[in-house]
């Protein structure tokens, strides 16, 4: 066994609870700790090979290609786990939005969204009959499909796509068909060459009227041979900043004609006739992209968790300066600043997974809601999973550039894997939804809020408090606890969807129209959004853990209500004028707020190390030279920098070619 670097040893020897204790609970209790641990062992050994020529150093076709055997290596395995244990989808989550998955794949997974939007939008939007014909193919692989909603000229703004699906009554078919150039299916992954079938989002012309957006099941290419078939135009976009192995792509079609049946009608449906009948809701549409958003919400903990585990092992091996004259460089874990750096990403982890267990639980509440009729609660969810999407992958995309930064030169190597997870998280940002846009999706549920808050109407749970410290109410006196710490947060809240209000109101009396005073407010709207949303994490976090503390032992419990303080007193100070323009804060709150912080961190110091031990991410999935489990990183930085092909041969080729002419003046 290798021996571990003796900084970190001595790390996990102080560590003062039960590391596979904070383990289990983080994945859910014992045996789902076992069950992880037995999948990793399964896969890794079967698919994890060192001896492959690193990923960095494949061309963009290389990359592709290596992605596609090693995806279908993956899934033969989930079929073969599926047989043996008789599980439902569990295997393919764990895999496709966890830690193991990207492990395997590094660049990003060609099949990934056959299986988190191909299928799921068939179960959620096609009928029973539909349903039994295309899951069933789809669940073992007999076809692959995707999910092409987002057009070279619109994305998030899903009521612009251009893309035509016009029914012909005489043929019982619709003809899809892509107008113009802006109208192109652009950035599906697995659309370029890897997916058979694809789910289509369209506007659906019959009877010579538009009925808007609706999902239709396009075969892109032939079964056999996997030639495009006739009137699809299909291809790849090209090199991205990360994800190149997911075979992003772009389709045109040029009056596509597929059955009537081939149309999604769990909600909507056309007759034979050409007869339009509208669904009972037009909200029940929403339903695959807030199940991505939740699901997003889980994964960007997986990034961080690996991000602060990088960077927190290196900060307790890597020693650096000499405050101290005639004393030893001390570990770079010790300074404060880089503390601040790592330990409110650790914390992050804890409260975006509490936050996402947490909206999952409600996204299965109210999908059943939704299948016996009730739609009272979606509006809450989809405002929810929209500013929950948005903060916690900004969020996430800001801690794993932190940590970056927290490893110094060393980080900015490919080799610690910083770099590229970055390519990755950033992606999130503007996926199912660019940012922004999902910030003013929930800002028009919080104003219509407190609108209804204003005529005396009972709220939803989560907008609940603009009742009680909205509508003018003067802030109670500030208290210096967490509970006082997350009511000042919902006063902030309130106060900027109130002050927005008032400003539409007010522009719309000097005779702006309500849409030009919204996009003059819109900056101030994104902002009562965050401030929502940071409120909601941070009560959950809070009202959460003290439910989880009374069930662990002593030691674990006091790191986690530190953890807690830390994660909310941080982001108390980070947001010091918002508390100061609408609480009762005073300048000596906020100097005993910075003690508290201080204070905090220099508690969780020691824990450092036996926290993002807890995370239990392999060194195969962390795929880091900075961030193994033995502290080896200088070792295995030489031997990654041993592997590139530059080092194959001593003397380079263009060295004859180039450099000698021109030192000899021959050029």
């Amino acid at each position: 066994m290798t021996k571990v670097n003796t900084d970190l040893q001595r790390e996990r020897d102080n560590c003062t609870f039960n590391i596979t204790e904070l383990t289990n609970i983080l994945d859910g209790g014992v045996q789902k700790t076992a069950e992880r641990k037995l999948r990793e062992d399964t896969v890794l050994k079967q698919l994890y090979n060192t001896t492959d020529v690193p990923a960095i150093y494949l061309s963009h076709k290389e990359k592709y290609e290596a992605a596609v055997k090693k995806a279908c290596a993956m899934f033969q395995m989930i079929r073969k786990l599926q047989e043996e244990e008789n599980t439902g989808m569990e295997n393919y989550q764990a895999l496709l939005g966890g830690s193991l998955g990207s492990a395997i794949l590094g660049d990003g997974n060609p099949i990934t969204l056959h299986y988190v939007m191909f299928i799921p939008t068939i179960m959620g939007q096609g009928t029973v009959e539909q349903q039994a014909y295309w899951i069933g193919r789809a669940f073992n692989l007999s076809i692959i499909g995707t999910y092409a909603q987002t057009e070279l000229g619109h994305g998030t703004f899903i009521r612009g796509l251009e893309t035509t699906a016009t029914y012909d009554p005489s043929t019982k078919e619709f003809v899809l068909n892509s107008p113009t150039l802006t109208s192109y299916k652009w950035w599906p992954g697995g659309l370029a060459h890897t997916a058979n079938y694809c789910i289509v989002m369209a506007q659906l012309y019959t009877q010579g009227k538009c009925h808007g957006i609706h999902p239709f099941i396009v075969q892109l290419r032939d079964e056999e041979t996997h030639m495009p078939l006739p009137g699809i135009k299909v291809g790849e976009i090209g090199a991205k900043l990360g994800m190149n192995g997911t075979n992003n792509g772009f389709l045109g079609l040029e009056h596509v004609r597929i059955p009537r049946d081939y149309m999604l009608m769990k909600n909507s449906k056309v007759l034979e006739d050409g007869t339009y009948v509208n669904a009972p809701s037009s909200k029940l549409t929403y339903g695959t992209m807030m199940f991505v958003r939740v699901m997003l919400v889980n994964d960007m903990c997986n990034y961080i968790a690996k991000a602060v585990t990088i960077a927190t092992r290196y900060s307790a091996i890597r020693r650096q300066s000499q405050p101290k004259p005639n004393e030893p460089e001390p570990q770079i874990l010790d300074y404060l600043t880089q503390q601040h750096k790592l330990f409110v990403g650790i914390a992050s982890v804890h409260a975006f997974k509490t936050n996402a267990d947490w909206i999952w639980n409600m996204y299965n509440n109210v999908t059943a809601e939704m299948e016996s009729g009730d739609m009272e609660r979606l509006p809450e969810l989809h405002a929810l999973s929209c500013c929950l999407k948005a903060i916690v992958t900004a969020d996430a995309a800001e801690c794993v550039e932190r940590c970056r930064l927290a490893c110094g030169g060393h980080g900015y190597m490919l080799a610690s894997n910083l770099p590229l997870m970055y390519g990755l998280v950033t992606a999130a940002c503007t996926y199912e939804g660019e940012n922004t846009v999902l910030l003013l999706q929930t800002a028009r549920y919080l104003v219509k809020s407190w609108q209804q808050a204003s005529s005396g109407n009972t709220l939803t749970p989560t907008v609940s408090y603009i009742s009680r410290v909205g509508n003018g109410r003067r802030s109670p006196p500030w208290d210096n606890t967490i509970e006082g710490i997350v009511e000042g947060f919902y006063n902030v809240s309130a106060g900027k969807i109130g002050l927005c209000v008032a400003q539409i109101e007010k522009r719309q009396k000097s005779g702006m129209s309500y849409e030009d005073a919204w996009n003059m407010t819109s900056v101030q709207l994104i902002s009562a959004s965050e401030a929502h949303c940071r409120a909601i994490i941070l009560s959950t976090y809070y009202k959460e853990t003290q439910e989880l503390v009374k069930t662990v032992s002593a030691e674990l419990k006091t790191v986690l209500l530190q953890l807690v303080d830390l994660y909310v007193v941080y982001w108390a100070i980070a947001r010091l004028g918002d508390l100061l323009r609408f609480t009762s804060i005073s300048e000596r709150d906020i100097e005993q707020l910075q003690n508290w912080y201080e204070n905090t961190i220099s508690k969780l110091r020691t824990n450092a190390v036996g926290l993002v031990d807890a995370f239990d991410i392999r060194d195969e999935i962390l795929n880091s030279t900075l961030g193994s489990y033995d502290g080896r990183a200088y070792e295995r930085l030489m031997e990654e920098a041993m592997k590139s092909p530059l080092n194959a041969q001593p003397v380079n080729e263009s060295f004859h070619k180039y450099l000698k002419p021109l030192m000899q003046g021959k050029l």
